[in-house]
């Protein structure tokens, strides 16, 4: 995992959060993958936060692109961006 500031370890966590940001989109913005998000999350919450986390983000099809694909292929362009989101 790479070094990231305050600030971007904050948006990670608050896309992290977020129902409809892809783990995709986090890789795409920070280079992260779906497990170095799960160790960054793990470090930077409370135990009760990170087991409250991961049971909201576990099997949920908005977090993974292909899952979320597959279940709802008459949606094919659903990304929202921020304009100062990269990528």
């Amino acid at each position: 995992m790479t070094e990231l500031t305050r600030a971007q370890t904050d948006r990670i966590i608050q896309m992290a959060w977020e129902d409809r940001t892809s783990f995709d989109s986090i890789r795409v913005q920070f280079k992260l993958s779906p497990g170095d998000v799960i160790k960054l999350m793990r470090r930077e919450m409370t135990p009760n936060s990170f087991r409250m986390w991961r049971k909201r983000t576990r099997g949920r099809t908005t977090k993974h692109e292909r899952k979320f694909d597959l279940q709802h292929p008459e949606n094919p362009t659903r990304r929202f961006r921020c304009r100062s989101q990269r990528g």
